[in-house]
């Protein structure tokens, strides 16, 4: 498995953000799913070698997140969800300084290739503060993948994107999605249902459920996954 998480706990003062989960991942989308403050991107950021663990352990493409965190970050692509980019840049200076970042061999051919594959061909020559947010986050998206890594962490990849550009961006995740390893975590279901084939739900910091997106409605009596959620979560609607 690409990604394997064991027992693995986050304590900030008193309170448990995550608390003993483990889970693994292969090649394909898993939908990373959870309320608010349930321990989502603490579990992401712990992954991607942003923060440690408290105790449990954590692998990525075999290296140790915590021992191990430079080969970690060779094998991972990170769209954190406040997508920081250098407003200033050019499209393709940007994505230039990230590829000499990773030290690729022909960075060019490199970049023209992920240009094409996130739709960024008609808005490469714009600096990147022109750009409307689904073009923004395209670049995000190019960013993380420019390396090729086997491993794609995507906090909310597609918030605030109007219809054309969320299919834009759900068929670019499916897309990889055949060769890659995808943790996808977002509050919009439909997205789930498009794009994901394992769904993970955590609430105040405990897996809650663990399935295939047809194992988890055949266990709940063929229920939409909001329906699942909710009741899963203990949320009431407004």
């Amino acid at each position: 498995m690409s990604i394997s998480v064991e027992g693995l706990t986050k304590i900030y003062g008193k309170q448990k953000a995550v608390d003993n989960i483990s889970f693994s991942a292969g090649p394909g989308v898993l939908g990373f799913l959870g309320p608010n403050g349930a321990g989502k991107s603490t579990t992401m950021k712990i992954l991607t070698c942003f923060i440690p663990q408290t105790s449990g352990k954590a692998s990525v493409c075999g290296y140790d997140v915590e021992t191990q965190s430079l080969d970690v970050r060779k094998h991972i692509g990170y769209l954190p969800e406040s997508n920081s980019l250098y407003l200033d840049m050019y499209v393709k200076e940007a994505l230039g300084f990230i590829a000499n970042i990773h030290g690729l061999q022909s960075p060019q051919k490199r970049i023209a290739e992920v240009i094409e594959q996130t739709g960024l061909g008609p808005e490469q020559h714009k600096k990147i503060g022109q750009l409307s947010k689904g073009y923004r986050q395209r670049v995000g998206l190019a960013q993380a993948i420019i390396h090729n890594p086997e491993v794609l962490i995507l906090d909310e990849p597609t918030s605030g994107l109007d219809p054309n550009q969320l299919i834009g961006i759900r068929q670019l995740i499916l897309d990889l999605g055949k060769t890659k390893t995808i943790i996808l975590s977002t509050h919009i279901m439909q997205e789930v249902e498009a794009v994901c084939s394992q769904v993970i739900i955590i609430n105040k910091g405990e897996i809650v459920a663990n399935d295939s997106l047809q194992g988890l409605r055949a266990g709940n009596k063929g229920k939409s996954l909001e329906q699942i959620f909710i009741g899963l979560t203990n949320l009431q609607h407004a």
